[in-house]
């Protein structure tokens, strides 16, 4: 294992080692499963601490901004496998680590939250499957049993919330391989046995998880100073717990007052009720709403139309569900074009496949999640600009969905800042989140909820990402905007923006403005 030459201040370096970083951060795989057991564990935690000092080795300070950031986002991915050993220890605390059989595509670049290594993602594989692919999917799902058994030893921890809603995770993954071994057949038949193996493992983990948790009597939040630590190190956020609180209570002040000004405004209009009662409405609607999405973007000159967008956003338009319906649910039936302008998720991952890269590291998904304020905070952004913009004007009860989703992201992440701080834990963050969200439509009988607060405990930071990048993509608008006056145009701001991957959105206003904000020299330090 060479090291960079001491003081070496070749970008080239930098990318060598990325390449060599990747692979070490990697969990050994022994006899086909991955090891993260405590001897395994405490020999990478060591030898991570030669990574850094080989990355400390390297000098930055004299690269163009794109490069300092790319420097600055492999720290931070070696910040968080520093902080998995340290405090997270997700193998260990963590039994939702070991889910690892996915049937739904993920929104964003890297499926949300830690999980092991082997990931099976059965939605990316057309059934009935070839023999080809029954081949590739074999080694993630042989490697089940060995693994849960594995994790019965390596499970540790006493974070209650973490054990308890860990089950629901678990019980979802044993339907997802039955359901994959019902369609088995012909050339992929002999996969069956194996999968019906993974499924009995998953059940009989499951429930050795749901006896487990009733032992369980800790807090399962990495508490206020570490979860400030985490922001500014491996999320590269400008703030701090506090300050991401009084953020956040400002978000939900200001959208509840605008939702109220909204429905001052509107209140002679009919009510905006559901309309969509089939299938057949739900496909001619949806569909409209993706044509008429669209049209706007390019009549308007928003953003450069790339011919892969479009089937890209209508693949995705889901399918007709008579209910009961969760808080997303609410919102699309009531307008389905609302949430096709979060769907720029589809934007993101299409531009992945068909766009180059702009530089060897950002060629690779950020792990930790550390892209989610530039592609969370951009979506949950792009839904008020576009409202903003006048795509709404005809349907004026759709600007207070827009708002309705603004408070329920900011009840939300309310609920993550006080879970991780220990001041709240997962039922009663996810009763707050409920009562402050308008209208009801955030059930607390609902499994959204939960399933959101689960994410948010087990990945810091990703629910607060959602308005904390909005707010830095926010200035950053203002800054170009600032900056260029009447020459500003949000097409070539937005081709722009689009070109440089997928970075946190601090370090991305950084890179377009050329400037530090105060917040960034701060985080930087």
């Amino acid at each position: 294992m060479a090291s960079p030459p001491p003081g070496s201040s070749k970008y080239e370096d930098l990318a060598t080692f990325f390449k060599e970083w990747r692979a070490f951060q990697k969990p050994k795989v022994v006899n086909g499963v991955p090891d993260y057991g405590a001897a395994a564990m405490a020999a990478q935690q060591k030898e991570l601490e030669n990574y850094k000092k080989r990355l400390a080795a390297i000098d930055p300070s004299g690269w163009p901004i794109p490069q300092q950031v790319d420097y600055l986002v492999v720290r931070a991915e070696m910040n968080g496998l520093d902080f998995d050993h340290r405090v997270l220890k997700p193998w260990a605390n963590n039994p939702a680590f070991y889910v690892t059989v996915f049937d739904e595509e993920s929104d964003q670049p890297a499926r949300e939250g830690p999980f092991a290594l082997g990931a099976v993602e059965l939605w990316s594989y057309k059934f009935p499957l070839s023999a080809d692919d029954a081949a590739k999917i074999a080694p993630g799902i042989r490697a089940v049993p060995a693994l849960l058994q594995q994790a019965k030893t390596n499970l540790t921890g006493n974070g209650r919330d973490l054990w308890v809603y860990a089950v629901g995770n678990l019980r979802q993954q044993s339907k997802d391989l039955a359901t994959l071994s019902s369609k088995l057949e012909g050339p992929s038949a002999s996969l069956k046995a194996d999968v019906d193996k993974a499924r009995a493992a998953t059940d009989d983990f499951a429930n050795w998880v749901e006896t487990q948790s009733k032992t369980k009597t800790g807090p399962s939040g990495v508490g206020i100073a570490n979860f400030d630590w985490y922001l500014k190190n491996v999320q590269l956020v400008p703030y701090t717990w506090a300050e991401e609180v009084a953020l956040m209570e400002r978000e939900l002040a200001r959208s509840k007052a605008l939702l109220a000004m909204e429905e001052l405004k509107n209140a002679k209009l009919p009510p905006q009720n559901v309309t969509i009662a089939s299938a057949a409405d739900y496909d001619k609607a949806f569909n409209a709403g993706v044509t008429e999405y669209m049209a706007y973007l390019k009549d308007h000159d928003i953003l450069t139309i790339k011919e892969y967008m479009d089937p890209a956003l209508r693949a995705r338009i889901g399918k007709y569900n008579p209910g009961p319906r969760e808080f997303f649910g609410e919102i699309d039936y009531r307008d389905p074009e609302v949430m096709r302008t979060h769907g720029y998720h589809w934007f993101d991952k299409a531009w992945m496949v068909h766009e180059p890269a702009p530089s060897p590291i950002r060629k690779e998904v950020l792990l930790y999640n550390i892209f989610n304020t530039r592609t969370e905070g951009h979506a949950t952004g792009w839904e008020e600009w576009m409202m903003q913009a006048g795509m709404f004007d005809a349907r004026p009860r759709s600007r207070e969905l827009v708002y309705i989703l603004v408070a329920e992201r900011a009840a939300r992440a309310l609920g993550e800042l006080y879970m991780q701080a220990n001041l709240m834990n997962l039922e009663q963050a996810s009763a707050f989140a409920c009562a402050n969200t308008p209208r009801g439509w955030l059930s607390v009988d609902g499994r959204l909820v939960r399933g959101e607060q689960h994410l948010y405990l087990q990945q810091p930071g990703y629910g607060t990402c959602y308005l904390i990048g909005k707010m830095e993509i926010d200035k950053l608008i203002a800054e170009k905007k600032q900056e260029q006056g009447e020459r500003f145009a949000m097409k070539a701001f937005m081709d722009d923006f689009n070109s440089r991957g997928f970075v946190p959105a601090a370090l991305l206003r950084w890179e377009m403005t050329g400037k530090k904000s105060p917040e960034i020299e701060r985080m930087l330090k």
